[in-house]
């Protein structure tokens, strides 16, 4: 079982560039889908310039890696969904994203992503 998946997770929870860099082939295509905008690049400075250039911000304070959760693949794609526990200066905030990856060898060349956007926390009621 590929571990691709949880160290992305890890990687953008910890908003950590150089790790997604690495985890990603060179022309890695990439889309995504937010709550008010569709995403696509490639390569990893494209990604990494949507990831925390575009979906967090540096005030975007992530907390915790809540949950990482690996699925049966669909033939050659893998799935990966984690949970993230966020705050920022408008409160504390739970986002989820699914991803849908191919490895190529050792590296994601294909990733597919969607997230829930930031929803206002329970506890901020």
């Amino acid at each position: 079982m590929s571990t691709l998946g949880p160290r992305l997770a890890q990687a953008i929870a910890a908003k950590d560039a150089a790790a997604v860099r690495d985890l990603v082939s060179d022309d890695v295509d990439f889309r995504g889908l937010t709550p008010g905008r569709a995403w696509e690049g490639r390569g990893p400075d494209a990604l990494v310039e949507v990831l925390f250039g575009s979906w967090f911000e540096d005030s975007d304070e992530v907390r915790a890696l809540l949950d990482v959760t690996t699925g049966a693949p669909v033939e050659d794609t893998l799935r990966v969904s984690y949970r993230l526990a966020l705050r920022n200066a408008d409160g504390d905030f739970t986002a989820e994203q699914q991803a849908y990856y191919r490895a190529e060898g050792d590296r994601i060349g294909y990733l597919r992503m969607l997230c829930s956007g930031f929803r206002p926390s329970a506890a901020d009621g």
